[in-house]
């Protein structure tokens, strides 16, 4: 897929005020610092789509922008950051959870993990959650290239390992991806192409 067009819509923190639009969504969503912002970015060919801070939790409202004028990526807020005050952290969890359990148009959650370190109880948590709730997710591994190939490989190989050891059946779908080379951009885009395309007419 080549995007041609993405345009910001609309921030909120209530799922009742998201676009009316029936068009597939696709939400990011990772811990605080995870480089969502950066990945969002390089995947659109935008430097400033998504604002990109040195400091964490600077996402804090869902924001809707539509690509190629025909889905939507949603960027939400990121998750345990300990520095967000107990009240506003209650706040997010539950415009968080109420997008996910009530917005009908989404199709897919990509959870962001820093490919460079070891499953965080946070992260399985949330995934957990995801699985209980019957939300489709992949995850997407970032910073790809602070490692090289082959300790990239190893990492994610033992990071599925703790999931399908501990929880899961088998391991979700998964993308290896840099925001500094680009590297997983085709595969990811691709994998959000193929979705569309079988959804047509479908929600």
């Amino acid at each position: 897929m080549e995007i041609k067009s993405a345009d910001f819509i609309v921030s909120n923190t209530d799922v009742a005020k998201c676009p009316k639009e029936v068009l597939p969504e696709y939400a990011f969503i990772g811990r605080s610092n995870v480089g969502k912002s950066s990945l969002i970015n390089m995947l659109t060919e935008r430097k400033h789509l998504a604002k990109v801070s040195g400091k964490p939790g600077k996402t804090q409202l869902i924001n809707h922008f539509k690509i190629n004028q025909n889905w939507f990526l949603v960027d939400l807020p990121g998750y345990g950051y300990a520095k967000v005050s107990k009240s506003i952290k209650k706040t997010f969890q539950k415009f968080i959870t109420n997008y996910f359990e009530k917005r009908k148009q989404l199709v897919s959650a990509f959870v962001l993990v820093d490919i460079r370190h070891e499953p965080q109880k946070i992260d399985m948590d949330f995934m957990e959650w995801l699985g209980e709730n019957q939300i489709p997710f992949s995850i997407i591994f970032t910073k790809a290239d602070k490692l090289k190939p082959n300790a990239a490989q190893r990492n994610v190989e033992q990071y599925l390992n703790v999931m399908t050891t501990e929880l899961w059946e088998e391991a979700p779908n998964y993308f290896i991806t840099s925001s500094t080379n680009g590297s997983g951009k085709d595969e990811l885009l691709d994998y959000i192409d193929l979705i569309n395309n079988q959804l047509q007419g479908q929600l």
